[in-house]
């Protein structure tokens, strides 16, 4: 997202000591604003801003920096000087749920950071250089935004982060009264919040204070960071402010001071800009969520404006009421960014046969790029005779749209047209994982070390489906065309069209079999029930899958391996399980994870639920963090005939740790959406 910057009201006043030159400061008085203009805007003001990236107006990042270098130590010592800064800022949203991912407080060698990417990297890293010690950036982040893959501890925090978005230390956003006693804040309130940092050169100690405007600074800091931070600084370094959010939420900064060796000048809030719909100077010490704004706005619309106003609406609900109630009630509820079909119909070159990626039951799915900003994406158009297709879309908008990990294909938005369904995907120009084992020729066939990446992506993916989201998920179609591979050769599990949620402790049920065929766990065809039990058995065909290079189901072949599970049960049988090993390999590849990954397929396949691991047992077998249990043998034989012994079963509890979604502690609750592909 880029900085952008409404300048109502500013001035800068930059004193120099005459002491020494490495004791400046300044003062800036006026505000920025997150969206939408350039940074000709601040020719006057000492500081400029330079956009970074634009992603379809999906994600926005953008960096202001002071434009004159401050000296941070002398070029014979290496001692870093004392400095202390403090601003008021405010985050602004149209819609609670998707509030952007934060903005921070950067101290850099340049005076914009090359490279910087917008979501989780707030603008001052990317995929490479984040953790790198040669950045020497040393940043404080107010985090809007949980991401697991920086082991994130919430999604409203503080972190003082050095050379890394992984923060050297971090709490939630709040502050410490008089008594000790910690209170919450929410840094998306649209509340502005005035922020302390302070480096004491002397005991290296970085502190950082957050609290209200309408109240004292707090004695006690939220975070503090004891380090010597001479290794991160040059002599002479650039400060400002990173950040990155979307089209629904706006940050600014309302006011500013520096200062080296010496304490930040206050900013007196009776001086800060009246921003209008953002701060009401009456208000200013009265708790920050400022009401009077819609008060005084809808005050001041005289009659014939309310009159023409409620004349157009009551002509537009008339002319689409049906629209109206096919849409708005979920489309308020879910919120996902929202494409026109006029872009999609650009992006897709009117959905020319060209563009088709592929087909499915529920329709088709396209290439396309976004006019405009040259992004490309994938766009599923929902099939017009679908039954089940309403209830589909729903599920895969309200799953995908809300779910963040980097093994699962992120859902970048929807369009309705009429009786016509869209979601917009990013594209995975690898296609899918059934291309890679059956539709290229053997020269290109995919070596084992890519393989056994795929799975361990996978697994990941599921885990964090089954237990490390705030609720549960069961995807209901795992396969080989619904897992996708990126550019890097990482998988990414799609097509939550299917996808059932439910509370951590509880488990969805359905009265229809959801699946494909040859994925489907057979518990299901008996009891019509759904959970993460039915998505490890299909993950336990996918491994036998990805291992075997062939389909769980081959007609066109000897009767004895016409069927996958049975056949590799065959070769476990005879003592060589590797005898199932994909032959277009030609022996390349590790014998010990073929096996594990064979060993697992038959596990998590078997046709007794309680026989199966967990997602987070098999993540542990496969990242070699656990071994298989010793009772491998008979946990294995009691699938034959439906043998199922009690001695097995008995002994099972102590080999795959259990968890609140394990079969065990299910219970049902009515279908979110059922129907088969």
């Amino acid at each position: 997202m880029s900085i952008t910057i409404f300048m109502l009201c500013l001035y800068l006043n930059i004193a120099y000591s005459d002491k020494n030159m490495s004791d400046v400061g300044f003062m800036f008085g006026g505000f920025f604003k997150l969206g939408g203009a350039s940074d000709q805007e601040l020719k006057n003001s000492n500081m400029s801003a330079q956009e970074i990236h634009t992603d379809g107006g999906l994600s926005e990042a953008g960096q202001v920096f002071y434009n004159l270098p401050l000296q941070f130590k002398n070029s014979n010592t290496t001692s870093v000087f004392s400095f202390s800064t403090t601003f008021i800022f405010a985050v602004v949203t149209t819609d609670p749920r998707f509030h952007g991912h934060g903005l921070a407080f950067a101290i850099s060698p340049t005076r914009f950071i090359p490279g910087a990417q917008p979501n989780q990297y707030l603008g001052l890293f990317n995929s490479t250089s984040d953790g790198q010690s040669s950045n020497h950036i040393v940043a404080v982040e107010l985090d809007t935004d949980q991401d697991f893959e920086i082991s994130d501890i919430d999604d409203n925090h503080l972190g003082i982060d050095i050379n890394s978005l992984k923060s050297a230390n971090r709490s939630s956003a709040g502050y410490y009264n008089d008594r000790g006693v910690f209170r919450r804040i929410d840094l998306s309130s649209g509340e502005p919040f005035q922020v302390w940092v302070e480096y004491n050169s002397t005991n290296q100690k970085l502190s950082v204070t957050i609290h209200r405007i309408n109240m004292p600074k707090p004695e006690t800091p939220l975070v503090t960071l004891k380090r010597d931070l001479s290794s991160c600084f040059s002599e002479f370094m650039y400060v400002g402010f990173t950040s990155s959010s979307g089209s629904n939420s706006s940050h600014y900064i309302l006011g500013w001071s520096f200062r080296m060796n010496g304490q930040a000048q206050e900013i007196h809030l009776s001086r800060l800009p009246d921003i209008p719909g953002l701060l009401d100077p009456n208000d200013m010490g009265g708790g920050g969520r400022v009401h009077k704004k819609i008060l005084i706005a809808i005050l001041s619309l005289v009659g014939a404006v309310i009159f023409l106003i409620l004349i157009y609406g009551v002509v537009m609900i008339v002319r689409r009421r049906k629209f109206i109630q096919v849409l708005e009630d979920w489309q308020v509820l879910y919120g996902p960014h929202r494409f026109t079909y006029k872009d999609l119909f650009i992006a897709t070159k009117g959905f020319r046969e060209g563009q088709l990626l592929g087909r499915g039951g529920f329709g088709r799915v396209y290439k396309g790029i976004l006019p405009f900003s040259n992004v490309q994406i994938a766009v599923k158009r929902i099939s017009h005779d679908s039954k089940q297709g309403m209830k589909e879309f729903v599920a895969e908008i309200s799953t995908i749209g809300r779910l963040r990990h980097p093994n699962l294909v992120r859902l970048l938005g929807y369009c309705r047209r009429r009786k016509e369904l869209f979601l917009v995907y990013d594209y995975m120009p690898n296609g899918s994982l059934d291309k890679f084992l059956y539709r290229l020729p053997n020269n290109s066939i995919l070596n084992w070390k890519h393989r056994f990446k795929i799975i361990k992506d996978v697994a990941s993916a599921l885990l964090y489906l089954h237990q490390q989201w705030v609720q549960v998920v069961v995807h209901r179609d795992i396969k080989s065309a619904n897992v996708l591979i990126d550019n890097d050769m990482n998988a990414r599990l799609g097509d939550f069209g299917l996808a059932k949620l439910c509370d951590h402790g509880n488990d969805p049920q359905t009265s229809r079999v959801a699946g494909t065929p040859g994925y489907i766990d057979p518990e299901i065809v008996h009891s019509g029930k759904s959970n993460t039990g039915t998505d490890i058995y299909s993950f336990g065909v996918l491994l036998l899958e990805i291992a075997c290079g062939r389909r769980p189901v081959e007609t066109q072949t000897s009767p004895e391996k016409v069927l996958l599970i049975e056949w590799v049960l065959d070769c476990w049988d005879k003592g060589d399980i590797c005898e199932a090993v994909d032959s277009r390999l030609g022996g390349e590849y590790v014998v010990d994870e073929a096996k594990l990954v064979l060993t697992l397929g038959l596990l998590c396949s078997h046709p007794i639920a309680s026989a199966r691991p967990t997602i987070s047992s098999v993540v542990q077998f496969l990242d070699g963090d656990s071994q298989l249990p010793d009772n491998l043998l008979d946990l294995i034989k009691s699938r034959n005939f439906g043998g199922w012994s009690g001695q097995a079963s008995s002994s099972l509890s102590s080999n795959f740790p259990t968890d609140q979604t394990s079969i065990a502690s299910l219970t049902f609750t009515e279908p979110f959406a059922s129907s088969g592909r």
